[in-house]
């Protein structure tokens, strides 16, 4: 009876082959998790902490350290991340060595409603609570506020933050009864009649080219109101 040697040698590889990534994988399932790797991304102030990020990725609240791999669903992680109301956005993901990291997209504040229901408004339009680790540096928003009705605060809001004049000068939105805005400034004590959010582009523009011209003539200090629900000119009101 002729032994077929290599035939022998071969399924004894394969065998061994077969073992040695079954071991790797069942070492690499038990590895114990490192401390989590959490990155925060596009962010110029933090709303949440890293260890507040840690409670979350586990149910228990407790410290996501000595938690097996085996014992991780990314996906559960995710969800539970993106159900805080300070994440826009979360990314889990496993190294093979073991390391649990985390990318984090926080909700952008770009105004603060300032009434007894104080909130943010956030860069998508949303309703965003305050946060217990820092305070967002936007404008307030005063005046007659409905939580139910905050689309147009959001658009004026918005242009606010996207432009460099505004976001520079303006600390306050009040919007009025009937719906018109006006605008409270950083350094002068006149008030801005903005009126409703129809034509801000050219309001703004308006807006602009009084303050080039008033801060030349250094007569800024000299007005009560500015009135832009004009577009074709600024009406202004002295003390």
């Amino acid at each position: 009876m002729n032994i077929n040697w290599n035939l022998i040698k071969g399924i004894a590889i394969v065998a061994i082959l077969i073992f040695l990534y079954a071991f790797s994988a069942n070492r690499n399932a038990s590895r114990v998790i490192e401390n989590p790797d959490i990155k925060f991304l596009e962010r110029e102030q933090d709303f949440i902490t890293r260890t507040m990020v840690n409670k979350l990725l586990i149910q228990n609240q407790d410290s996501v350290t000595n938690v097996r791999k085996e014992q991780l669903d990314l996906d559960v992680l995710e969800e539970r991340l993106r159900a805080n109301e300070m994440i826009q956005d979360a990314e889990v993901y496993l190294s093979v060595n073991g390391t649990l990291g985390a990318k984090i997209k926080q909700r952008t504040p770009i105004a603060r409603i300032a009434t007894k229901d104080s909130y943010y408004i956030d860069s998508e339009g949303k309703a965003m609570p305050l946060s217990s680790v820092s305070a967002a540096r936007v404008p307030f928003v005063e005046g007659k506020v409905d939580k139910k009705e905050l689309q147009n605060i959001y658009v004026l809001a918005k242009y606010i933050a996207e432009d460099d004049f505004l976001k520079k000068n303006v600390i306050a939105i009040v919007q009025n009864e009937n719906k018109t805005f006006n605008l409270k400034l950083r350094t002068n004590d006149f008030v801005v009649l903005f009126g409703n959010i129809k034509n801000k582009e050219k309001k703004v523009n308006n807006l602009k080219a009084f303050y080039k011209k008033a801060t030349k003539d250094k007569t800024l200090n000299d007005y009560a109101k500015v009135d832009l629900k004009f577009t074709n000119q600024v009406v202004c009101t002295k003390k």
